[in-house]
């Protein structure tokens, strides 16, 4: 029994083709599928369908999270466990804990975001079976490719194969895993 490839691969020669494949493949309905361009090609991932990335999230998570351990860590400090009146100030200012707050949620804010991506992105990922291709090397440089994975519900070998060919793929050729 022959091992599933990982999917298809078709080769696109300019950004209009590719735009249009990519429509199609969305609206034919694939959810595991993805493009690959020797540079970002603008509007694509509204004709991919991609939705706006989750990483913002974990970005502001961390800033909150800098922020509020700032506030906490120099109250803590000052107010619980070393109160000490110097001057007439009170045990705990806002005003007097916003650097470190401020350079906290700087902090927190960058590391969380790398940890995002990191976390979206399934990295790290020291290989990828689209590296396989003899020809992936052209997508650094001047060629368009469109990869549908055989994990995909839709994904049927003959049938995207002809979707592949009907939208312009030049190319389709199987994956190994």
């Amino acid at each position: 029994m022959a091992a599933q490839p990982h999917g298809l691969i078709a080769t696109f020669e300019n950004v209009s083709d590719l735009m249009h494949a990519a429509e199609k493949v969305r609206d034919a309905g694939y959810k595991f599928w993805d493009c690959i361009t020797p540079f970002p090609v603008h509007g694509l991932d509204r004709a991919m369908g991609v939705k706006r990335s989750h990483v913002p999230r974990f970005s502001l998570a961390g800033g909150i999270t800098g922020f509020c351990t700032g506030m906490s860590m120099i109250w803590f400090m000052n107010a619980f466990d070393y109160p000490l009146v110097v001057g007439g100030k009170p045990y705990f200012s806002p005003m007097f804990a916003f650097p470190v707050s401020y350079e906290l949620t700087i902090l927190f804010t960058a590391f969380a975001t790398i940890g995002g991506m990191f976390i979206m992105n399934r990295l790290p990922m020291h290989y990828h079976p689209v590296l396989k291709y003899d020809k992936i090397h052209r997508g650094l440089d001047d060629l368009f490719f469109i990869v549908i994975e055989s994990r995909d519900p839709r994904f049927n070998s003959a049938g995207t194969k002809s979707l592949l060919e009907k939208i312009g793929g030049k190319e389709i050729t199987e994956l190994e895993a």
